[in-house]
């Protein structure tokens, strides 16, 4: 009878041991697979809706976000190196690169694919057709800027789909 214990509890064991071994391996395989998340941590005013909106966006897309209140985003912008012609409602800051206001996460996941020399992105204003200020109805062309300290060129053209 005691035997009988002993060959069940080495068995069960054993079961145990490979199962354990067969799920870390699958995780393992799981976590490879899975896309690198960019974190973005955001600066923005306590009360701007448009803002918490964009924040929505970008964490639908995958990425992560630390938002960071603040009742002047006028320091922020200088030490990114935001010209103030570039400024907008909020400011962001993702893997080295400064971004300024609605950018869509589609131009973001670009940036970080290109890795282009520059200080960032930015979406001058606020159009209503970029992430975070889709208005029903409304369909406002825009362009999403690539900038440098010197110079701003358009990095992509948006036709007004909140969606792009």
């Amino acid at each position: 009878m005691m035997r009988r214990l002993v060959i069940a509890c080495v068995a069960a064991i054993g079961l145990v041991a490979c199962s354990a071994d067969r799920n870390a391996s699958e995780t393992q395989a799981a976590s490879a697979t899975a896309p690198t998340v960019a974190h973005i941590t955001v600066h923005k005013t306590p009360t701007c809706g448009c803002c918490t909106q964009w924040v929505e966006h970008v964490v639908a897309e995958g990425f992560s976000v630390t938002v960071h209140d603040h009742a002047d985003l006028t320091p922020i912008r200088k030490r990114l190196g935001i010209p103030e012609r570039l400024a907008s409602c909020h400011s962001a800051e993702v893997d080295g690169y400064a971004l300024e206001g609605h950018v869509p996460a589609s131009d973001i996941l670009r940036l970080l694919s290109e890795r282009p020399d520059a200080i960032g992105l930015s979406v001058p204003g606020m159009p209503a057709s970029a992430p975070g200020m889709d208005m029903e109805g409304v369909k406002q062309s825009y362009a999403t800027l690539l900038f440098d300290a010197d110079t701003a060129t358009v990095f992509t053209r948006h036709d007004g789909d909140a969606s792009d």
